[in-house]
């Protein structure tokens, strides 16, 4: 999935609004940052892991926030079912 449509799609934006929603089942796909502090992206990458979710780490925080159309860099989203 490209990150042009994130901004249509229904999702979570943040690690810990991410991780709550993959615990629920609510996520299909999980976007992490590549230049984003380990210690926020291990526990969503571990999460996801455990939960069987795809993990895309090709972009970075300000081609996520972009994406997503917020004025803010993005750690981690999560497009939802």
């Amino acid at each position: 999935m490209e990150i042009e449509h994130l901004h249509s799609l229904k999702k979570t934006i943040g690690a810990k609004q991410t991780q709550k929603s993959v615990a629920r089942g609510e996520v299909k796909l999980v976007y992490l940052a590549n230049d984003s502090d380990e210690r926020v992206t291990t526990p969503v990458r571990t999460l996801c892991e455990e939960y069987n979710i795809p993990v895309d780490e090709e972009h970075s925080m300000d081609a996520l926030g972009r994406a997503c159309r917020i004025k803010v860099k993005a750690t981690a989203v999560g497009v939802l079912r």
